[in-house]
């Protein structure tokens, strides 16, 4: 991959808020929240557990409160439902919870000192609480109370709970999650107490974390996806490829993304912290895959991985050494949160994929070859020319990639009109600022199609990746700009966009390579193809730039397109139009 550029002017100026919730995050509770939670996570995946705590045991009375011994998830048996059975941490003992939203998980509860759980004499209530400070008004907080209803009884947009079994000092509850509910680690307790003398409680606090994640098998979650075999791709296969190489022949770098082993998870959880997107936002993908984008690479939030283009790589590892996702994440939760060296596209692509799919979000790598970096959001490559035909060297810094990788990620995107959902891009290699944060997308892919790049977020970027102009200017002291048109390539970028096919693996060629550069353009030529980029032109404001003509006055232009594609000695094809 080369380029001349990296970084440049922050866009920006068109998107709105992501959610990040900054005031709060600087407080003690925070603070208090973020060191528990890190030693937490650490834990999860290192399969440390402390002792029990011993307690002094209390006199008991009729009218106290019936006192919980013991609760049991059975995450391994609930995971089956959940599909989340391949998970390590579902798999290593103690067996951690890791459930999908939109299901129902049972849980067994076992009381102390050989007491029967009796309806009408005892009250026990679920409180299940996300971040450091559950609220009930936000979606935080729930409370669940257990009667003796043994179907559910509400709606499946709301938390519900159902006595399933009941056998003298045991019971076996049956919890239902809306398919809505914040995505992570959720903490839960058991409060019991007397119906006739309420105010005397017990807490039990279960020790266990609560993985919550995304459920694409469920209609009601955002990121429902109703394809099995795109499901078995984009969520559970945990072995991919990653596209490098020129345009006319790409090639697959197997990438293990290894979703599914012990460190991910945590992984996961801990830079979502890191992202200070706030907790009530962690039920909408959107927003929680652009916190993802940004925290993958290091430059905001300390996140996982150092950038690195020059060539020295020296007290870290070079990006094209790296084979997969996994040991990236051991290194950065090991490290306590100290950024891995070194990465570049193929590598922030990589991790990104392993950390949507581990969450749930269908997610797939994608190459952009012949990938345009527009720094001012002109929709243009330009460069720029002195009157001698000199070029400008510090006019811009627009640049082009040999190819650029991203990822797309499913979802319905109800906060743009009907028909932009589905495969929406994001990029968590560092490129440009947005909001003052290096992060991109979610891009709608269709609205990048149609050059809708009023859309969020960053649509006007992605566009110009796949689809920009290449514009040559000469100075011109006549012309009402100072400069007039010498050149426009409007085929080169964007040649092709590969990624790996859904259901197959050709693990010594490249069989498996599929072109989606159909879903993100129009044929390059064609008539929607130019009302594409027309369409993004005026709403980018940029319009005149595409009205100017060049100033040759040729009768005949010649369009070659394809050109690269064709061997030597084979018969090629051009088009010759009379120019308007």
């Amino acid at each position: 991959m080369s380029s001349t550029n990296t970084t440049g002017n922050a866009p920006g100026s068109r998107f709105a808020n992501i959610g990040r919730s900054v005031s709060r995050y600087g407080s003690d509770i925070y603070n208090n929240y973020m060191r528990n939670m890190y030693s937490s996570l650490r834990n999860d995946y290192e399969r440390v557990r402390n002792s029990a705590d011993t307690e002094t045991a209390t006199p008991r009375t009729a009218n106290s409160p019936i006192k919980v011994d013991l609760v049991e998830f059975h995450a391994k048996q609930n995971a089956q439902e959940h599909k989340t059975d391949r998970y390590e941490l579902v798999q290593f003992q103690p067996a951690t919870p890791v459930f999908r939203r939109g299901n129902a998980f049972y849980v067994a509860i076992r009381f102390a000192d050989g007491r029967n759980y009796d309806p009408s004499r005892d009250f026990l209530s679920v409180v299940l609480n996300f971040g450091p400070r559950p609220n009930v008004t936000k979606g935080t907080k729930v409370t669940l109370v257990a009667g003796n209803n043994s179907e559910f009884t509400k709606g499946k947009a709301a938390w519900d709970v159902r006595m399933h079994h009941m056998e003298a000092d045991v019971i076996t509850l049956h919890i239902h999650i809306p398919a809505s509910v914040c995505v992570g680690v959720w903490k839960c307790d058991i409060v019991t107490s007397h119906l006739q003398y309420r105010h005397t409680k017990e807490t039990y606090t279960c020790k266990e974390n609560i993985y919550i994640l995304f459920n694409p098998w469920c209609r009601e979650d955002s990121v429902f996806l109703n394809d099995e075999a795109k499901r078995q791709e984009y969520v559970l296969s945990d072995v991919g490829k990653v596209y490098v190489g020129a345009f006319n022949k790409p090639t697959g770098r197997r990438w293990v993304f290894g979703q599914f082993d012990d460190v991910v998870l945590p992984a996961c959880m801990y830079i979502l912290e890191l992202s200070k997107l706030d907790f009530t936002a962690r039920g909408n993908p959107v927003k929680l895959v652009r916190a993802i984008s940004a925290t993958v690479n290091s430059l905001d939030d300390n996140g996982i991985i150092v950038g690195r283009w020059d060539n020295h790589y020296e007290g870290g590892t070079a990006p094209w050494d790296w084979t997969g996702s996994v040991k990236i994440l051991e290194d950065y939760m090991k490290g306590n949160g100290k950024p891995v060296m070194y990465g570049q596209c193929w590598v922030f692509s990589g991790v990104t994929t392993t950390i949507c799919r581990a969450l749930g979000i269908p997610c797939r790598s994608v190459t952009n070859f012949v990938s345009a970096h527009d720094t001012d959001e002109s929709l243009t490559i330009d460069k720029f020319f002195d009157g001698a035909g000199n070029e400008v060297d510090d006019a811009t810094n627009d640049s082009i990639w040999n190819f650029h990788v991203w990822n797309d990620v499913w979802m319905a995107r109800p906060d743009l009109p009907v028909g932009y959902g589905g495969w929406q891009a994001v990029d968590a290699t560092p490129q440009e600022q947005s909001e003052d944060v290096y992060q991109a997308g979610p891009a709608s892919v269709e609205a990048v199609r149609r050059g809708e790049i009023g859309f969020l977020y960053d649509t006007p970027f992605v566009f110009s990746e796949v689809n920009a102009d290449i514009i040559h200017w000469q100075e011109d002291n006549e012309q009402e700009i100072g400069f007039k048109k010498m050149r426009t390539n409007k085929y080169h970028i964007g040649r092709c966009i590969m990624t790996k096919k859904c259901g197959m693996f050709d693990d010594t060629g490249d069989a498996d390579s599929e072109n989606v550069l159909n879903e993100y353009k129009n044929a390059e030529g064609t008539e929607e193809e130019r009302l594409a980029v027309l369409n993004a032109a005026r709403a980018g404001g940029v319009a005149h730039i595409y009205d100017m003509p060049s100033p040759e006055k040729e009768d005949v232009f010649f369009d070659l397109i394809d050109i690269d594609k064709i061997s030597i000695g084979e018969i090629g094809r051009a088009s010759c139009r009379e120019r308007v």
